[in-house]
């Protein structure tokens, strides 16, 4: 029998929830690789914002080499509040990596769970299954650091799109389309831009046209941001894979979170040419951090991404099936409505939750 592919992965818990969602995590992953042709090793490294409180570094020099190196990153969540640097903003080293691996691609899924209520009564919401996808290395982010205060009076950040990075970001939102329509889905492309009032927009849009033309098999639309706020209330099951700005992304992928059972639901991948970060959407929750009460599912969903990932990088297609298994095991755990985290009104924590899915494995 051959020897296993052994891919590495760098663990980045981080602060708050952080740890225990991806300590929830973790074993469900080494579950799927008994007897698999891959195998994990996973390897723990320090970054965040209590980093930071006690050691002046956010994100370690050894951190960044060891996820530039490894083969995946499994990141947790990072920020508290009251830490900050000296201008007021908060510590965000998952910013940081964007940049410095070229994680351009933000890749936030939304789609409707079996047995998980929803805030919307009509009942075309349970098939709800949409892919926004943010550019993450320009945008309004950035000015990130960069912006300046003019003599107590006035403040400016600016946005920037350029074709580089608009045209790559375009590509990987049809290429996705492409792969979500051979499984089925609607093979669509929306476009989501403030095109009839800022330059840098109608260019992003631009640039968003001539790339469609290189994929004539998936439709190709376009909707101004506000218009799509609203959709997204009236019609979300109608969207297929959005592409849109750093900032734009960042509010509507929240949205589409929210229509779906929330932010513990929600998982992540920061996907680059030779990088992938994969993380839940949600935040470091130092409310409840300890209390055994974070819901894992975003990371257990997001380390699904992960598998298939690798899986489409390496060929190994286990992988994509490990993918599929865990998707399967968490539409299993909810099935019944039964099983209910704490911030959907009920009295599961993460420990419940990850057995629950494990025991459907």
């Amino acid at each position: 029998m051959n020897a296993p592919h052994v891919f590495e992965i760098a663990v980045l818990p981080g602060d708050g929830i952080g740890p225990e969602v991806v300590a929830a995590t973790v074993p469900l992953l080494e579950k799927l690789a008994r007897g698999a042709p891959f195998a994990f090793r996973f390897s723990t490294h320090p970054a965040g914002a209590l980093h930071y409180q006690a050691t002046g570094e956010a994100l370690p020099p050894a951190t960044l080499a060891a996820a530039r190196a490894a083969d995946a990153i499994l990141f947790g969540a990072m920020g508290w509040p009251a830490i900050r640097y000296a201008d007021g903003t908060e510590i965000a080293p998952q910013l940081d990596l964007r940049v410095e691996l070229e994680l351009y691609a933000g890749v936030r899924p939304a789609r409707a769970l079996p047995g998980i209520a929803l805030p919307l009564a009509d009942p075309r919401a349970r098939d709800i299954d949409l892919v926004v996808v943010r550019e993450s290395t320009e945008g309004l982010f950035a000015s990130r650091g960069r912006g300046e205060i003019i003599d107590d009076r006035e403040a400016r950040d600016t946005m920037v799109i350029t074709r580089a990075g608009s045209e790559r970001v375009h590509d990987f939102a049809f290429r996705l389309a492409q792969r979500r329509k051979r499984r089925g889905r609607a093979g669509r492309v929306t476009c989501v831009d403030k095109a009839n009032v800022f330059r840098s927009m109608a260019f992003f849009r631009k640039v968003f046209d001539e790339r469609a033309a290189r994929f004539p098999d998936i439709e190709a639309r376009h909707n101004y941001v506000d218009a799509t706020a609203l959709d997204l209330i009236r019609k979300p099951w109608e969207f297929d894979v959005l592409v849109t700005e750093n900032m734009f992304g960042d509010i509507l992928s929240d949205q589409a979170a929210g229509l779906v059972g929330g932010m513990g639901m929600a998982p992540s991948g920061d996907i680059g040419d030779a990088h992938g970060l994969f993380q839940p959407c949600h935040g470091s929750a130092p409310d409840i951090a300890g209390q055994g009460k974070a819901n894992p599912t975003a990371t257990i969903l997001s380390a699904a991404m992960m598998l298939d990932w690798l899986s489409e990088r390496s060929g190994i297609d286990a992988l994509a099936d490990a993918a599929h298994r865990l998707e399967r095991a968490v539409d299993a755990a909810f099935s019944d409505g039964r099983l209910r985290p704490f911030e959907l009104g009920g009295r599961d924590g993460t420990a419940a939750i990850a057995a629950a899915v494990d025991a459907n494995l």
